[in-house]
Formats: C-alpha cells, structure tokens, sequence
C-alpha cells in the first residue's frame, strides 16, 4: 500500500498473479515500456521499504476525522444504513476492488443493502499501513485477526470515497493494522 497505484498494480500483476506486461499494460492503459518502468520503480522501491528501519510509533488521527470514522463504524454496526447513506457526499466514488465501481450518491446507496444482507462482518477502526480505515472482523470473533478492510476518504461536504477490500481479502496479507483504542 506504500507504493503508488500503478507501480503497486504491476508488482501484484506481475509478480503475484502471474500476468504477462502486455496483460499489465492493458489493465493499467499503460504501455509496455511504461509498465517495465513501473514494475522495476515498484519492485525498487519495495526493497527499500523491506531494508529501511521500523516505525514503532503508533498513529494517531485527528479529532474530527476520527470522530467520523467512528461515527460511521458505529452506524454501520449498528445496520442504521440510512444514517450511513446521509454521511455520503454527492460526488460519492464506491470501489468494490476486483468487483465494482459506482459514482455519485444515488448509485452507492445501494451499496449498503448487500451489506444488510450478509452478517458475517464486524466493524472496527484501525490503521491500515498507518493510514485511518476500517478493519473488518468476524462478528463472532471481533477482536480476532481481520479477514479484510475499508479505506474511506472524507472531504467538506461528507465521505467522498470508499474501497472496500472484501473481494481482495489477499491485500490484508501483506497489509499492517492495528485496532484504534
């Protein structure tokens, strides 16, 4: 998660999945050249990250943000689906990874129902590589190992993006979290 979007693509592709570069280039509309440019920046810049010293400080987040972030996890938790649905802003973008992709409003609203359908999800906020999201649980086992998580962004007029890793649950592999107290 530390690399940028299309370096990371290309090592997961590539060095994960298998993908040949001219399969990489056409699922990151790049081409060849600049794909063997992202995958060697992205493999170069994983074994700096891999030799570099460990951060032992545990993040902190700022009062509001954390604040929305519980606020969501709560509601979500608690199935209030519609108090979940009047954080979204407008301009809302949805990205189930490896499934779907929704934009505005109207469209991620339904997003919440097949949520309301499947109860085996548990929501707690955490970091993700340092960063704030949502570690999701067995609800059987909610302080257990996460099985997968969810990044949201926030902005003025309300949640402004959510990817959603539950169809990628191999991203939490490599991922470091740690649960907010």
């Amino acid at each position: 998660m530390h690399l940028p979007v299309a370096q990371r693509g290309a090592v997961i592709l590539k060095d994960v999945l298998g993908y040949s570069l001219e399969e990489i280039s056409h699922v990151i509309h790049a081409t060849v050249p600049a794909t063997k440019a992202a995958l060697h920046r992205g493999r170069r810049h994983l074994r700096e990250l891999a030799e570099a010293p460990e951060e032992n400080s545990v993040p902190v987040l700022a009062g509001p943000e954390r604040l929305l972030l519980a606020a969501y996890v709560d509601r979500f938790n608690d199935h209030d689906f519609d108090a979940v649905r009047e954080m979204l802003a407008e301009e809302v973008k949805l990205e189930v990874v490896n499934r779907l992709r929704l934009s505005g409003r109207r469209e991620v609203s339904n997003y919440f129902s097949n949520y309301a359908q499947v109860p085996d999800w548990h929501l707690v906020s955490g970091f993700i590589d340092g960063r704030p999201g949502i570690l999701v649980a067995d609800p059987a086992e909610p302080k257990g190992r996460p099985t997968y998580f969810i990044v949201l962004s926030w902005g003025v007029d309300g949640l402004l993006g959510i990817r959603d890793f539950r169809y990628a649950r191999y991203a939490i592999e490599g991922a470091e979290f740690v649960a907010m107290a």
